[in-house]
């Protein structure tokens, strides 16, 4: 590599442990970091040393230290942690994210290990501990739903409410319940299994057990809330964009007494008959401007993937629209795809 006006920066470390964490066990978030930013990264063991030119080496120092801060609070970084990072400081800064990163803040119990990773997450928690009724709208990957019931476990945990309750709509892509085998439970079962999955992703599976036979925590399907009211207690519901504006209006008058809700949903992923108006797009345009309810909007800068996988969606979208030019151009001058 070629240098012309270099820089060098220093970040100096408190043990050789912390050089290991920052860097990557095997060296492998210092490679990372060279392939994607055209500086030296030196381990000293006492120090870490950054040389480049001026704006690279104050780039990639700006993420390390923001890296060392989550480390020196217990967060171990691996490459999806660097590559947000990166993204987030070229676009916009580094302040703040090893905070981010480390979960400081989050008012999530610690056993649980689910914390926000990106600053869209992070105002995600904070307006659900902020707010009687939080809107979540964002594509796949972004947490909605395991952050949603990562809030909702530690709030039952906390005993500051009494019982989870968990439902999403029972009719998708266009599937009757009546058409599928089994008895009622074994109907809704595969469209409650993410909720499930969530849920037993941060609670050992006996003590869901014995939750679910308390009453503590219910799992069900969106039709098995009508006429009920229910008084403290975290309520999530899921995969929203597949309701109907009735079913939205049943669901939120359902709170009572001491009740918070979660709704979350991608409002580009609609399985509803043609026609018919989504629960979630309406609700977003109802409560825009109504006190006490967050509307949150995620983006694809919070889906925390491991960077090939970035790279891989970029390449996709790359060739679509290569896909797309040509077709413009073979419509412009007349030539038929055969």
């Amino acid at each position: 590599m070629e240098w012309t006006t270099q820089l060098v920066r220093e970040i100096h470390l408190q043990s050789q442990d912390e050089a290991v964490k920052l860097l990557g066990r095997n060296g492998e978030i210092r490679r990372w970091i060279q392939q994607e930013a055209p500086v030296r990264i030196i381990d000293r063991g006492a120090k870490v040393v950054i040389v480049g030119n001026e704006r690279d080496t104050s780039l990639v120092g700006a993420i390390l230290d923001e890296l060392l801060a989550a480390v020196r609070t217990g967060h171990v970084p691996n490459l999806a942690d660097v590559a947000y990072v990166l993204n987030e400081a070229r676009r916009n800064q580094a302040d703040e994210l090893g905070h981010i990163l480390s979960g400081v803040g989050s008012g999530l119990r610690k056993e649980i290990a689910i914390k926000p990773r990106t600053r869209g997450q992070m105002k995600y928690l904070d307006a659900i501990k902020t707010h009687a009724v939080t809107i979540a709208i964002g594509p796949a990957g972004t947490g909605k739903t395991l952050l949603a019931m990562a809030a909702a476990v530690s709030a039952l945990m906390n005993k500051e409410v009494h019982r989870l309750v968990l439902t999403r709509p029972a009719v998708e892509a266009g599937e009757s319940l009546g058409f599928l085998p089994g008895d009622l439970q074994q109907k809704v079962n595969p469209y409650l299994r993410p909720l499930y999955d969530a849920l037993y992703s941060m609670v050992d599976l006996d003590r869901v057990q014995r939750m679910i036979e308390r009453e503590m925590i219910e799992v069900a399907p969106l039709a098995f809330m009508r006429g009920r009211t229910l008084s403290h207690s975290f309520a999530i519901l899921d995969e929203a964009q597949n309701t109907t504006n009735e079913q939205m209006k049943m669901f939120l008058t359902r709170l009572g007494e001491g009740s918070r809700a979660v709704i979350t949903g991608d409002v580009t992923q609609i399985d509803l008959p043609k026609g018919v108006k989504s629960g979630l797009v309406e609700a977003q345009r109802i409560f825009r401007s109504v006190e006490g309810v967050a509307i949150v909007h995620l983006s694809r800068a919070d889906v925390v993937r491991h960077p090939l996988v970035q790279e891989i969606v970029d390449a996709y979208e790359a060739d679509s629209e290569v896909q797309r030019a040509a077709r413009r151009t073979n419509a412009s001058s007349g030539v038929s795809e055969a």
